[in-house]
């Protein structure tokens, strides 16, 4: 099996990274950063995102797997104390895979040039260079809404647990193929209405969403966040692709939500 190891670069994981690297080769796997079977992750759920689009170009081929050395990673299932039992994981036993949906963006421009297509794995933002959003809503061809406010969060199930999360979006299982459109800050008043609640968009619907002027926008794909101008319309959907985690134990969905937001003191 050929393996990459990603790490956050501070001492503690990049030390990680080189002891996990031996211990591996030790056991006659092949380190290939250009085409691993697997990614390993060392640090937090940043880490694991930056690595996600380091290799979104072969996700059916590679899967991924987080160690995290600072609070607990929600994409992260190992820790530092468990990595010699990792190691004999990787080295020995055939991993289930577990695959979760993923965003894909694609912005198109008026004078039509080329455009753009994103793969998100937690989810993209539109905001406006200056002043407010003002773009019309459009959901399976139809017009729902036009918002006016700072902006809208496109988010997949995994990354409805970040940024969505602190906007009062809904906390959404991953095994349900969808998108989650949440708002930033509205404006609502007697002239400008809009729905004011996050909408949970099924994986056949797509979402397009058009300024109602030329305007340049900046679009954030996870972490990354890119100047658009003259744009004329964003349209987003659940991918045909998805993102593949290597699973070597157990770790349910909704434990993670509860160690990450609730804590171990309301356990029975």
């Amino acid at each position: 099996m050929k393996f990459a190891i990603t790490s956050r670069g501070d001492q503690t994981s990049n030390a990680l990274r080189m002891k996990m690297k031996n211990y591996l080769l030790d056991f006659d796997l092949v380190f290939d950063e250009a085409e691993p079977d697997i990614v390993i992750s060392i640090g937090g759920d940043g880490t694991l995102l930056h690595a996600f689009h380091q290799y979104q170009h072969r996700l059916s081929e590679t899967a991924f797997v987080g160690v995290h050395t600072g609070h607990l990673g929600f994409y992260a299932d190992w820790v530092p104390s468990e990595v010699e039992k990792l190691v004999i994981e990787l080295a020995r036993t055939p991993f289930s895979v577990v695959e979760y949906p993923i965003l894909e963006t694609i912005v198109r421009h008026i004078d039509g040039g080329k455009e753009s297509m994103y793969l998100s794995l937690n989810e993209t933002t539109i905001k406006a260079t200056e002043g407010s959003l003002v773009i019309d809503v459009e959901i399976k061809g139809q017009k729902f809404e036009t918002f006016r406010g700072d902006g809208l969060c496109i988010s997949t199930p995994s990354g409805s647990t970040a940024y969505n999360k602190s906007l009062g979006g809904a906390i959404i299982h991953p095994s349900i193929e969808a998108i989650q459109v949440a708002e930033m800050a509205s404006i609502n008043n007697r002239v400008f209405r809009t729905i004011g609640s996050p909408l949970i968009l099924p994986g056949h619907h797509t979402l397009l969403l058009r300024p109602k002027e030329a305007v340049d926008l900046l679009v954030t794909v996870d972490h990354k966040t890119i100047l658009h101008k003259d744009v004329k319309s964003i349209q987003c959907r659940v991918s045909d692709e998805k993102v593949r985690f290597a699973r070597y134990r157990p770790f349910p969905f909704w434990n993670r939500v509860r160690d990450s937001f609730v804590g171990n003191d309301n356990r029975e």
